[in-house]
C-alpha cells in the first residue's frame, strides 16, 4: 500500500489510519430471542422497553428498496497518499476533511481527503413499516404502526402483506442539528430488527414449510379425499357442499399458461350472490384466515386507489413512490371482496384487468409501469333487490356488466328458500354451534387448518397438462354449452372464456389429487360445478311453476311445430317430424306415443289413418 512506503516500522500510527474492525470483519451478529419469550402488540412497544430485546407481531404493510448503507468510509490523502478510516456508528455523519496521517502532521502539508467509494464498506438495508393485527386493536382504535430498521441479511425477508414477528432493540431515533432543535424533547422510535419470522396469519406458529410426513399424507388422502376437504373448509357453517368444493379449488387454483407474448391466467376467480343470512361473509373471512397471503376487504370501504395502487412520497428519500393496495397485498393469494354490489362503478372498473390481465398498469406522476396482481378474487353480493326476485330476470338481478360476470370463472345464486326439513336441520346445526362454540360430530373429522394449508401448498407446486385424448371431448362440450346458451333466453353470458373456465377447473382438480395429467373425471367434475352454479340461476324458476306431465310437454312442442307450419297447412304437422322433435328433446319413443294417443281420446288433435299426420281440431 502507498501509506506503507518509506515509513518506519516502529512509528506509532493515528487509530483512524489502521484497518478498523468493521472493515475486516466477514460475518454479522444477530441475537435471537428465547423461544419462551412471548411476542408483544405494537402498543404495548413502551418507554420502559427502550434498549431491550423485544419480539413484537404484525403485519408488513410497506417495505422500501434495499439500499446500500455506509458502514466505513474510506479516504485517501492527495499529499501523503494515506488511507483513511471512518466508522460509522450513527444516521448521519460527517466526512473528513484534513488528513490525520503523522507525515501531514509533521510537514504541516496540509493534505485534502478523498472520499473511495471502492474501499468503502457498505451493508443493506431496508426500512420495513409493521402495523399490528386488526383483532389486536382495542374498541374504538385505529391500528398502531412501526418502523422497522432491517440491515444486513435480514433485508429481502418479508414483503408488504407478509405476518411475521420481528426480534430486535427497540430504541430511539437520534436527530442532530436543526432537527433535533424543532424536535425538542421527543424522539421518535425504531426497531432494530435481529430476526425476522414469517408467521401464520391464525395460530402464534411459524409458517409450516416442512413436507407433508407419509402419516399425514395418508391422512388427507383416504377415501372420498375431495368431499373431506371440501367439508374441512368453515365446518361451522352447514350445508353448502358445492360452493365449498369451488371454493377449496380457488385456493389449489389451475395452472398459468404463458405462451410467447400472452398469459393465460391460472387463477380462479368466484362470486356469491345470495340472499341475506346465507353465511357468505362467514366464508370470505374463513378463507381469508386458511389462505396464507390473502386480503379483506369491503365494496364501500375501499376506492379504486386503494385497490389498485396510491402514490405517495417516500419518507426515507423524498421521492415519489408507488404503495401497492389490497389487490397488489395479495399477489399470488385470495383477494376477498364483501358487498361487491355496493362499490362504486367507477372503482370497480378497476378491477377488471385484474381479473383478467393480472396486473395493473399505472401511469401517474410521472410514473408509468405495470404491477402483478396474480392474485384470485372472491366476490360476495347481495342481488339488486336485497333479496333474489323470482318474477325478475337474472340480469335484473344480478345487476352487474356482462364484462364483469364474464371474468368469474363461477357465479353461485346461494337462495334462502323456505323448506321444513332442511330449516330444522339448519335451526339444530347453528344452535349445536352456538351451544358448543364447535361443529357438531360428523361421519368424519375436518382436516385441521394447519395441515390444510400445507397439503394445498404441496398441491401448488404440481404442473398438470391437458392430454391430446380429451382436447376433442372438451371442445364437443363446449359447442353443447354454446348452443344450449342460445337456445335458451334466459341464461348467463357463455363466451370463450367459459372454456378456460373448464380446464382452469380441471387442472385445479388434477393439482388436488397430486398428478400431472388431466382425467374425464376431472372434465366432468369441473362440467358438473358449471352446470350447477349455472343451476343456481335457474332452480328458482323451475320451482316458481308447476312440474309438468312429459305428455304436456310432448304437446306445448307439437303445436310449436304446428305453428311453425306455413301456408295453409297452419294446423297440420308430420308424425314423423314432430316425434324427431320430441327424441332430440329427451322423450322416448314411448313417451310420445302415449302423449299421442292421450291428446287423441281428448279430441285435441286427429291422426289420420296411415299414421302420417297430426291435424289439430
Amino acid at each position: 500500500m502507498m501509506e506503507q512506503r518509506g515509513r518506519d516500522p516502529a512509528d506509532t500510527r493515528d487509530p483512524r489510519n489502521q484497518y478498523p474492525a468493521e472493515l475486516m470483519r466477514r460475518f454479522e451478529v444477530y441475537f435471537k430471542p428465547p423461544n419462551t419469550a412471548k411476542p408483544k402488540v405494537v402498543r404495548d412497544v413502551k418507554a420502559d422497553s427502550i434498549g431491550q430485546l423485544v419480539t413484537v407481531r404484525g403485519i408488513v404493510t410497506r417495505a422500501t428498496d434495499v439500499k446500500p448503507m455506509m458502514a466505513v468510509a474510506t479516504y485517501t490523502c492527495d499529499q501523503c497518499g494515506a488511507e483513511t478510516y471512518q466508522p460509522i456508528q450513527a444516521p448521519t455523519f460527517m466526512p473528513l476533511i484534513m488528513c490525520p496521517s503523522q507525515e501531514c502532521v509533521t510537514n504541516k502539508s496540509g493534505g485534502r481527503l478523498y472520499l473511495q467509494t471502492r474501499g468503502s464498506k457498505f451493508v443493506k438495508f431496508q426500512e420495513l413499516r409493521l402495523q399490528e393485527h386488526s383483532d389486536q386493536v382495542p374498541v374504538g382504535n385505529i391500528p398502531r404502526c412501526m418502523t422497522v430498521y432491517a440491515r444486513g441479511e435480514n433485508t429481502r425477508v418479508a414483503l408488504p402483506g407478509d405476518h411475521v414477528a420481528v426480534a430486535g432493540v427497540f430504541l430511539p431515533l437520534l436527530r442532530t442539528g436543526f432537527r433535533q432543535a424543532v424536535q425538542g424533547l421527543l424522539s421518535e422510535t425504531y426497531l432494530e430488527a435481529h430476526s425476522i419470522t414469517l408467521m401464520n396469519k391464525t395460530e402464534d406458529d411459524e409458517l409450516g414449510t416442512e413436507e407433508l410426513g407419509e402419516e399425514e399424507l395418508r391422512q388427507i388422502t383416504e377415501e372420498d379425499f375431495y368431499e373431506k376437504l371440501a367439508g374441512s373448509i368453515a365446518p361451522e357453517i352447514y350445508g353448502h357442499e358445492d360452493v365449498k368444493k369451488a371454493l377449496l379449488l380457488l385456493l389449489v387454483g389451475g395452472v398459468q399458461q404463458a405462451p410467447k407474448g400472452m398469459k393465460i391466467r391460472g387463477n380462479i376467480n368466484i362470486c356469491l350472490m345470495g340472499d341475506p343470512g346465507v353465511a357468505k361473509s362467514q366464508l370470505l373471512s374463513y378463507i381469508d384466515r386458511l389462505a396464507p397471503r390473502s386480503q379483506y376487504t369491503t365494496g364501500r370501504g375501499s376506492s379504486g386507489v386503494g385497490l389498485t395502487a396510491a402514490v405517495m412520497r417516500d419518507t426515507v428519500t423524498g421521492e415519489m413512490t408507488l404503495e401497492g393496495g389490497a389487490l397488489v397485498l395479495a399477489d399470488m393469494g385470495v383477494c376477498c371482496i364483501d358487498e361487491f354490489d355496493k362499490m362504486a362503478d367507477a372503482d370497480r372498473t378497476a378491477i377488471h384487468e385484474v381479473m383478467e390481465q393480472q396486473t395493473i398498469s399505472i401511469a401517474k406522476a410521472g410514473i408509468m409501469t405495470s404491477l402483478n396482481a396474480r392474485c384470485s378474487i372472491l366476490a360476495a353480493a347481495n342481488p339488486a333487490y336485497g333479496r333474489y326476485n323470482p318474477r325478475k330476470t337474472i340480469e335484473q338481478n344480478i345487476q352487474l356488466p356482462a364484462a364483469l360476470l364474464s371474468r368469474f370463472d363461477l357465479l353461485w345464486l346461494i337462495q334462502d328458500k323456505p323448506d321444513p326439513e332442511a330449516d330444522l336441520r339448519l335451526a339444530q346445526h347453528i344452535t349445536y354451534v352456538h351451544q358448543h362454540c364447535r361443529q357438531p360430530p360428523t361421519h368424519f373429522t375436518p382436516i385441521d387448518m394447519k395441515l390444510m394449508r400445507r397439503y394445498i401448498s404441496k398441491c401448488k407446486i404440481r404442473q398438470p397438462v391437458v392430454p391430446e385424448a380429451l382436447s376433442d371431448y372438451i371442445t364437443a362440450a363446449y359447442v353443447e354449452m354454446r348452443k344450449e346458451a342460445r337456445v335458451s333466453k334466459d341464461t348467463t353470458f357463455t363466451s370463450p372464456r367459459t372454456l378456460l373456465s373448464i380446464l382452469r377447473l380441471s387442472t385445479a382438480l388434477a393439482r388436488l389429487r397430486l398428478v400431472d395429467v388431466v382425467e374425464r373425471e376431472d372434465v366432468n367434475e369441473a362440467m358438473r360445478l358449471m352446470e350447477m352454479s349455472k343451476d343456481s340461476l335457474q332452480a328458482d324458476k323451475s320451482a316458481s311453476t308447476r312440474t309438468q306431465r312429459p305428455a304436456d310437454v310432448i304437446f306445448s312442442l307439437v303445436r310449436e311445430l304446428a305453428g311453425e307450419a306455413v301456408g295453409g297447412r297452419r294446423g297440420m304437422v308430420k308424425l314423423a317430424e314432430a316425434e324427431q322433435r320430441c327424441v332430440s328433446r329427451g322423450f322416448t319413443p314411448a313417451q310420445f306415443q302415449t302423449a299421442l294417443d292421450e291428446y287423441e281420446e281428448l279430441n285435441v288433435w286427429q291422426v289420420n289413418q296411415a299414421r302420417t299426420r297430426i291435424t289439430f281440431v
